[in-house]
């Protein structure tokens, strides 16, 4: 029976790996301005949230697109400014939004909410504000995913190594809320004073990629490393993820080694590193059968190495193949949307938004 089931794990490896040329990009809607999120409502209808602080509503059949929505305090320097969008499984049109919030002249990653009606956008709030406001414009995160009854979503470490593992502050871990903005009363760190209630995993660097999978019940992540050193990690409730302490990455300056090592006990080992870097900037798990050769697979948009990178796991949560698909295009892939029927959608950082084909 194991031999069986390695030689399917095998053989729907190879399938993709045989058709990784077969698949091509058709350009759905061009002229966006660094589209960092992607929100599906219908096969007519997308939202994009542009980094520069524009939350856009485009047109799938036509690519035309219009502005429904400028908010207010969007700190957009460096990486920061409007960010991740999605649509609650919660509540109906009611959307969520992360973005970098223009406080004192320094930017804090932010988690808002907004109704969505009719084309229109009203009753914008922040619902959860982080502590980790500062003036580098680097490592916000920050996605957001959901499982049955919460919200998660991933704040970098803002350039400063050393939040990845201090627990008084947001930078640098993926944290769980309700969908009002409150701590869920089993949050691992709930009784521990020494952690803030928010936080669900820390010791991340810049994770820019986060999915719940339903399905397997897994929260899955993936995150910038330094110099060589990405890492797709399995999450889990309490968990430390090293950084900086173990990272796989080399320091900018010379070829040193970051950190202690690339392992230690009592910290999660990454289920997968990419060295060099391929610099991640999402990350979805597809389930659908538009794309048999995809299902149950991690996708993740590649900005550096320019490609959809497709990674094979296994039941118990282990990176088994890596494929890498769209490399032809040549594009900085920043998001991956998948629709409920399955057809897969991705933004680039030149502008554009395309639809998977074969």
């Amino acid at each position: 029976m194991i031999r069986i089931k390695r030689i399917t794990l095998m053989t729907l490896s190879m399938l993709v790996l045989s058709n990784a040329n077969a698949f091509e990009a058709e350009k759905v809607a061009s002229d966006l301005n660094i589209p960092w999120g992607l929100a599906y409502v219908d096969d007519n209808t997308m939202l994009v949230s542009e980094r520069s602080g524009l939350i856009k509503q485009v047109n799938l059949k036509t690519g035309s697109q219009q502005v429904i929505a400028k908010p207010d305090n969007v700190w957009a320097q460096g990486q920061g400014g409007l960010l991740d969008i999605a649509l609650s499984p919660f509540a109906a049109n009611t959307l969520y939004l992360t973005y970098s919030k223009d406080i004192e002249g320094e930017g804090a990653t932010t988690l808002a909410s907004a109704t969505y009606q009719n084309g229109k956008l009203s009753n914008w709030q922040d619902i959860f504000v982080s502590n980790s406001r500062s003036d580098t414009g680097r490592h916000f995160g920050s996605r957001i995913t959901f499982d049955d009854n919460s919200l998660y979503f991933s704040i970098g470490d803002r350039g400063v190594r050393d939040n990845g593992q201090d627990t008084l502050t947001h930078a640098g871990a993926i944290l769980r809320l309700n969908p009002d903005g409150s701590v869920p009363s089993d949050n691992p760190f709930i009784a521990d004073k020494a952690v803030l209630d928010e936080i669900w995993s820390y010791g991340h660097r810049n994770p820019q990629g986060l999915v719940y999978d339903v399905q397997s019940k897994k929260l899955w992540s993936i995150e910038h490393g330094p110099r060589g050193g990405d890492e797709i990690n399995l999450i889990k409730a309490g968990a430390n993820y090293g950084w900086p302490i173990t990272s796989h990455g080399k320091e900018y300056w010379g070829p040193i080694s970051v950190g202690d090592g690339k392992v230690k006990e009592g910290i999660e080992p990454p289920v997968k590193v990419y060295i060099p870097s391929i610099a991640p900037g999402s990350l979805v798990l597809y389930r659908g059968d538009k794309f048999l050769e995809l299902n149950g697979k991690l996708l993740a948009g590649a900005l550096k190495l320019t490609h959809i990178n497709v990674v094979t796991v296994s039941d118990a949560g282990k990176a088994i193949d890596e494929q890498r698909i769209m490399a032809k295009l040549g594009e900085r892939i920043r998001d991956i949307e998948v629709s409920p029927k399955g057809d897969i959608y991705f933004s680039t950082d030149s502008g554009n938004l395309y639809r998977l084909k074969r």
